[in-house]
C-alpha cells in the first residue's frame, strides 16, 4: 500500500480516538473497538498484504474450539476445560518462519506476548504463541476466548481477536448453531466481507439428519451462503487429540490456503477492504451521534450564556432606573446639599452649596460618606445577586437537561464562585476610581478645579454616581428621568463645575465603564461552566470524523483497483 494510503486510515484511527462521547458509554466503546481494529489489523495488513494471514478460531462457550486446533496442529497446543470460561487466554500458533511476524507488535500491538507452555494462570491480557511446523508457513491460527463468556474482559478480547482476522474459523455445535448471538458475529463478517469457514461441531446422527441443512438455510439468509461449511462428527469422549480423519478436511482446506500466495493475497485484500467498509458505516453511527452531542453541547451553551448575559442586563437594569437610590440614600444626600428649590439661579444654588460645606473642608462629610456607603453595598449587593441567580439558574437546567453531566461536575457550581464577594467589591472599587479619575482629568482650567477643592473631590464623585443611577438611558440633553429632586441638585452641581456637555459625557463614560466591568466579572462568572460544556464539544467533530472516513475509504478503494 502507499505511504498516503497508510496516512489516510492513521489520519481516520486518530480521529477516532480524538472523538469524545461524554454521555454516551456505549459510543465510547464503540469508537475504541473501531481504533483497536485499526491498530491490530488494518495498519498493519496495509503495511503489509503479503503478511501471513491470521485465522481465529471463534465461537461459543464449550462448542470445542481449543479440541479443534490441538486436531488440526496435532498436537496439544491450547488447553480447554470444563469450568467457564473454558479458554482464558488467547493461543497463537504459527510456523517458525511466521514467527518473528506474530510476535512483533504490528501484530496485535495491544497484547503483550509470551511463548511456548502455559502457565500457571493464564492472562487474558496476553498472547501465547506457539511456534508448530505443523501449521504451513503463510497462515497462523489463533484460539480465542469464547464470545459469550461469563468474564466481560474475555468477551471484549474475543470481538477485539475476531475483528483482527483475516479468516474466520467459526465453530458451534447443534445444540447452540441457532443462538442470537452466534448470529450475531456471523451477521458481522457478512458486513465485513471476511472469508468464514464455519465448522459444525460434535455432531451426533440425529442432528446429522437435519441441523447441516439448517444451517446452511440460515447461512445463505445471512449473505454467507457462499461460506465453507464442515461438519465434525461427534467423537465422544476423547483422551488426547481427535482423529485425524475428523478434522483432515478442514486441515487440508487450511493447508492449501496457505500454498496459494494469490489467494492469500486476494484474501487480505478483500478482508482489509471489507474491514475498511463496514469501518465506514461504524463512523457514519459514531459521527451521528457526535453531531447529535454537539448539537446538544450547542444548545447548553446558548442557555448558560443566555442566564449570563441575563445577570448583566439585571444589573445594569438595577443600575439605571434608580431602584438603586433608596429614599434613605437620598434623603441624605439631601440633608447635606439641600433641596432641588436652593437652586432658583446656578449662582445662587452654588453660593448656598459651598457655605453649607464649608465648614467640612478639612474632613470628609459624614452625610456624604453615608450616601457613598450606600451606595457602594446596593451595588455590590446587585452584583452578588445576579451571579448568583445564574448559577442557580444554570446549575437547575443541567439536572433537567443533563443529569448525567451535572452529576460529574463540581458541586460548587451550583452557586456563584466562592470569591463574589470579593470580586464584587473590587469592581465597585475599581469603578470609583475611575469614577475619581474621569472628573480629574475633566477639570481643565484652575476655576473649575477650584470648585471641585471647595466641595470635596468625594462628594463629586458621589454627585456623579448619583446621576448615573438616577438615569433610565445615560443623560440625553435635557430629557432626564430622576430618580426624587436631590439626584436633580447632584446633576446641578456638576454641571455648575463642568458644564453640561461635560457631565452629560462624564455620566456616559461612567455608564459605559461600569457596564464593561460587569460584563467582564459575569464573564469570569460564566467561565466556571466551561468545563462542562467542553466535555461535549472539545475533541473530533463530526464533520472532521467523517471527512477522515472518506479519505481513508477512497485512498484504500483507489490502491485496490490499482
Amino acid at each position: 500500500m502507499t505511504e498516503m494510503t497508510l496516512e489516510s486510515v492513521t489520519g481516520l484511527r486518530d480521529a477516532l480516538a480524538g472523538t469524545e462521547f461524554s454521555t454516551d458509554e456505549s459510543a465510547r466503546v464503540e469508537a475504541g473497538a473501531l481504533v483497536a481494529q485499526i491498530d491490530d489489523y488494518i495498519l498493519p495488513r496495509l503495511a503489509n498484504i503479503d503478511a501471513p494471514l491470521l485465522a481465529v478460531v471463534g465461537g461459543s462457550t464449550g462448542s470445542g474450539k481449543s479440541t479443534l486446533v490441538n486436531a488440526i496442529v496435532g498436537q496439544q497446543v491450547t488447553t480447554s476445560g470444563v469450568i467457564r470460561p473454558t479458554t482464558r487466554q488467547p493461543v497463537l500458533v504459527a510456523n517458525p518462519a511466521d514467527s518473528a511476524w506474530f510476535n512483533s507488535t504490528r501484530v496485535l500491538p495491544g497484547l503483550a506476548r509470551e511463548q511456548g507452555e502455559a502457565g500457571a494462570n493464564p492472562s487474558a491480557t496476553s498472547l501465547r504463541t506457539v511456534a508448530s511446523g505443523a501449521v504451513s508457513p503463510g497462515l497462523a491460527l489463533l484460539d480465542a476466548p469464547d464470545f459469550d463468556s461469563i468474564d466481560d474482559r474475555n468477551r471484549a478480547l474475543a470481538s477485539q481477536l475476531l475483528a483482527a482476522a483475516d479468516l474466520w474459523v467459526f465453530v458451534t455445535t447443534p445444540a447452540r448453531y441457532a443462538d442470537q448471538m452466534v448470529w450475531n458475529f456471523l451477521n458481522d463478517a457478512a458486513g465485513r466481507d471476511i472469508e468464514v469457514i464455519v465448522v459444525l461441531n460434535r455432531v451426533d446422527e440425529d442432528a446429522l439428519a437435519t441441523v447441516p441443512d439448517d444451517l446452511r438455510r440460515m447461512m445463505a439468509e445471512a449473505g454467507l451462503g457462499e461460506a465453507t461449511l464442515y461438519t465434525v462428527p461427534d467423537a465422544g469422549q476423547v483422551e488426547t487429540l481427535l482423529p485425524d480423519n475428523l478434522v483432515q478436511p478442514i486441515r487440508d482446506h487450511l493447508h492449501s490456503l496457505a500454498e496459494d500466495t494469490a489467494a492469500r493475497r486476494a484474501m487480505a485484500g478483500k478482508t482489509v477492504l471489507g474491514a475498511l467498509t463496514s469501518l465506514g458505516d461504524r463512523v457514519d453511527r459514531l459521527a451521528d451521534l457526535r453531531r447529535r452531542q454537539e448539537e446538544f453541547g450547542g444548545q447548553l451553551t446558548e442557555v448558560i450564556d443566555a442566564n449570563y448575559e441575563r445577570a448583566r442586563e439585571q444589573v445594569i437594569d438595577a443600575t439605571s432606573d434608580g431602584n438603586l437610590l433608596r429614599q434613605e440614600v437620598l434623603q441624605r444626600w439631601q440633608d447635606f446639599v439641600g433641596t432641588s428649590d436652593a437652586f432658583r439661579t446656578i449662582e445662587r444654588w452654588y453660593s448656598l452649596a459651598v457655605d453649607r460645606i464649608g465648614s467640612f473642608f478639612t474632613g470628609r462629610p459624614a452625610p456624604v460618606r453615608e450616601v457613598e456607603t450606600e451606595i457602594e453595598a446596593g451595588l455590590h449587593a446587585v452584583v452578588v445577586d445576579a451571579a448568583e441567580t445564574a448559577a442557580t439558574r444554570t446549575w437547575s437546567h443541567l439536572g433537567s437537561a443533563a443529569p448525567e453531566l451535572r452529576a460529574q461536575s463540581d458541586p460548587a457550581l451550583a452557586s456563584a464562585s466562592p470569591h463574589i464577594e470579593e470580586r464584587a467589591a473590587e469592581l465597585v472599587r475599581q469603578w470609583q476610581a475611575g469614577l475619581v479619575e474621569t472628573i480629574q482629568n475633566t477639570a481643565g482650567d484652575k476655576r473649575m478645579k477650584a470648585r471641585i477643592m471647595s466641595f470635596g473631590l468625594n462628594v463629586i464623585t458621589v454627585a456623579l454616581m448619583l446621576v448615573v443611577f438616577a438615569s433610565t438611558a445615560g443623560l440625553t440633553g435635557g430629557e432626564i428621568a430622576i430618580a426624587g429632586g436631590s439626584a436633580v441638585v447632584g446633576q446641578k452641581l456638576l454641571e455648575t463645575i463642568f458644564g453640561e456637555d461635560a457631565v452629560r459625557r462624564m455620566a456616559q463614560q461612567a455608564r459605559e465603564d461600569l457596564d464593561v466591568r460587569i460584563a467582564e466579572l459575569m464573564a469570569t462568572e460564566r467561565a466556571r461552566f466551561l468545563p462542562v460544556t467542553d466535555e461535549l464539544l472539545r475533541g473530533t467533530t463530526s464533520a472532521e470524523l467523517i471527512a477522515a472516513a472518506e479519505t481513508a475509504e477512497r485512498d484504500v478503494r483507489a490502491q485496490a483497483g490499482a
